[in-house]
């Protein structure tokens, strides 16, 4: 398996501390730069309104299994919770797209450390994506 990024991602965020618990919890704009090579990729994306971005948790720990979550006092296995730290680090949120500028991306809800190496871009969906019957019995409801 080989994995190239696509781009880099900046953002205000220089260490793990600095990032917000989720991404989709901030308004901060985060810019998404794609290499010039995938500018054709990028055809049609002004007509999408949120996109999921996948990333690399570059500055993540790979050996860890079991984490502790900030909803409850027993560790979780990371494959239950959205922890950063996992045996491959790729990384997801779905963000608004907000603006494009060429093969720049500016986006809410990316919580990426910055120069955090971009996998991936897909379009978000409402009707595919979204599961509203989804849950996880231990995260507390709002």
């Amino acid at each position: 398996m080989k994995l190239e990024p696509i781009g880099i991602i900046h953002s205000p965020y220089k260490e793990r501390g600095d990032a917000p618990f989720q991404g989709g919890l901030s308004d901060t704009v985060v810019e998404l730069e794609l290499y010039p090579q995938y500018l054709p990729g990028l055809k049609d994306i002004d007509q999408v309104t949120h996109i999921i971005v996948l990333y690399w948790g570059d500055r993540s720990k790979r050996n860890v299994l079991q984490v502790q979550t900030p909803f409850v006092e027993e560790p979780k296995g990371v494959f239950a919770c959205r922890a950063p730290d996992r045996p491959n680090v790729i990384a997801l949120c779905v963000a608004k797209l907000l603006t494009v500028e060429g093969t720049r991306l500016f986006v809410r809800g990316v919580d990426a450390l910055d120069g955090s190496p971009l996998l991936d871009i897909k379009a978000y969906s409402n009707k595919v994506d979204c599961v509203p019957e989804a849950k996880i019995d231990w995260w507390p409801e709002e």
